[in-house]
């Protein structure tokens, strides 16, 4: 009897230990309301930014610099490409399309 006593008074002890709410735990705000609204919920997000880094980027892709457009243009021809790593994407570009031949 008196063991049992002993851990009916140790098992209280570990869940009074176990289950005590820190002052720390009670200062979030989280505490007493856990969920937010959506407006709060995506105040951090602004989704103009987004849009306009995907606008921007679309732009970008149809008007692109002219030495990427030779570059992709050399890329797409193999001799030109093979020329272009011994001696540069320019001068691979001029030696195949600088000047166009018509007969």
């Amino acid at each position: 009897m008196r063991t049992l006593v002993i851990l009916m008074l140790l098992a209280a002890l570990v869940i009074a230990v176990t289950c005590y709410e820190s002052h720390e735990s009670m200062e979030s705000h989280e505490y007493l309301n856990p969920f937010l609204n959506r407006r709060r919920a995506n105040d951090f997000i602004q989704a103009d930014t987004r849009l306009r880094a995907i606008t921007q980027e679309r732009i970008r892709e149809r008007s692109k610099a002219t030495q990427e457009h030779q570059r992709e243009l050399c890329e797409d021809y193999y001799p030109c490409e093979m020329y272009a790593f011994r001696h540069g994407y320019a001068a691979a570009y001029k030696h195949y399309f600088g000047r166009r031949r018509t007969k």
